[in-house]
């Protein structure tokens, strides 16, 4: 059995760092030690978090520190999808179905609208899209869970445009699917682009601390942060490090994290970017949850994800072979099926989908377990934290302690046991949506 570390640490840089401009991290350590919070993690989570606590109080000293560098850690290595409808649509709390579901997409339109108006204010080039996205089946099963999904838009008055195969052949250029439709509920980005952009427009009370894993957290007055060169203090902290605060002492037995993994082509000429229908940016959900996420990215490229592991990345080697063989299925008209850049990422998930967030102490605050969908849901449930932080009330915060909590995880290792035959069985029952 591996041993689970205490922060991420990948074999390749993110694919979307990677095509960015070299950036001078913040490695430098701060002169002081105690300061008025301290933010742990600088993905979408914490970055939203010290920036709203700064924003609330501008005399307050606020500290983000990072295991990696801003862009190359999680935030920066997903698909770049911010979808504003609820990602797990079983999810309840306070109220009926359609009501908690209408309060979560009322929460991601508020933080769909604070990310534009920081990335219009900050002049951010990270390539804003709202272009929506595709969800596809290529199975008679994949396409019955399509349906299903589609009853509940109706309840939640989300409209959308169903799509059979040559419909999906014409906009996406392959086959594959059967079935499937689009809405407009999302907005694609470079997300290595925005998460930078966001860590370099930081209000001036905020320190950024990169490449410096904080390895404990000792609570008391105050609370005593120790990385791997210093010792910190402060009255108040915000845990936003997703699945790796356990190894800080909490949600042990909420949240377990797993390796998702994804590849980019060289740019493609126009001939080549043709087969993959005539709209210049597009993106295609997989009907089950372990499925081929695609994207055609606007520049030119083309991005495959896939494939899933727990606790620990596999050879990248392996994963390539993978992605081109997904690639391949849908595409096999293309002249190459090269994916130079492949990487991974590792995200959080609760066993019922539910986001583990709120104050867990006197001081202590905490977001993590984004299931996948973090990049929206990070940000505002990020921003909601800052605002718990500083004593701020608010109905979007309400509505955000309302919902759910994660539910509890077996220990290891029988939770190894569970995740790992779960992966195993949701592959073989994925067939072709692969």
């Amino acid at each position: 059995m591996s041993k689970q570390p205490t922060f991420p640490s990948y074999q390749a840089s993110s694919g979307w760092n990677t095509l960015l401009p070299k950036r001078q991290a913040r490695t430098q350590a701060p002169g002081q030690r105690h300061f008025d919070a301290i933010v742990i993690g600088a993905g979408v989570t914490g970055l939203a978090a010290a920036r709203r606590i700064a924003e609330l109080e501008p005399q307050a000293r606020v500290l983000l520190v990072d295991a990696s560098t801003v862009g190359d850690g999680s935030s920066g290595r997903n698909s770049g999808f911010l979808i504003n409808l609820p990602h797990n649509t079983g999810m309840s709390g306070h109220g009926s179905p359609i009501e908690v579901a209408r309060k979560q997409i009322a929460l991601y339109n508020t933080g769909l609208a604070w990310l534009k108006t920081l990335i219009d204010q900050h002049q951010i080039d990270c390539g804003w899209n709202p272009a929506g996205k595709y969800h596809a089946a290529a199975t008679p099963d994949g396409a019955a869970r399509l349906k299903s999904t589609l009853k509940q838009y109706q309840e939640w008055g989300v409209a959308y445009t169903e799509l059979g195969r040559d419909a999906l052949q014409q906009r996406l250029g392959t086959t594959h699917y059967h079935y499937g439709y689009h809405s407009d509920n999302n907005v694609f980005v470079q997300p290595a682009a925005l998460v930078r952009g966001l860590a370099d427009s930081l209000p001036a009370n905020v320190q950024l601390w990169e490449g410096e894993p904080v390895l404990s957290l000792q609570q008391g007055k105050p609370h005593t942060v120790r990385t791997a060169t210093a010792e910190l203090t402060a009255a108040r902290i915000v845990i936003a490090n997703n699945g790796f605060a356990r190894k800080l002492g909490f949600a042990r037995d909420r949240v377990f994290t797993i390796y998702t993994y994804a590849g980019l082509t060289e740019p493609l000429d126009e001939e080549e970017l043709q087969k993959l229908g005539p709209e210049p940016e597009w993106g295609v959900i997989p009907a089950n949850r372990l499925g081929t996420t695609l994207r055609k990215v606007a520049g030119g490229r083309f991005m495959v994800r896939s494939s899933y592991s727990y606790d620990r990345e596999e050879p990248l080697a392996e994963v390539r072979k993978a992605l081109q063989g997904c690639y391949q299925m849908r595409y096999p008209q293309m002249r190459s099926h090269a994916l130079p850049l492949v990487w991974g990422g590792v995200t959080a998930l609760t066993r019922n989908g539910a986001l583990y967030f709120g104050q867990v102490g006197d001081g202590l605050y905490i977001s993590i377990g984004c299931n996948g969908a973090g990049m929206l849901k990070g940000s505002m449930f990020g921003k909601l934290l800052g605002e718990m932080a500083c004593g701020q009330q608010s109905p979007q915060l309400a509505d955000a302690l309302g919902f759910e909590r994660p539910s509890w995880l077996p220990p290891e290792p029988l939770r190894r046991i569970a995740v790992v035959s779960t992966i195993k069985y949701q592959k073989y029952k994925a067939g072709i949506e692969r």
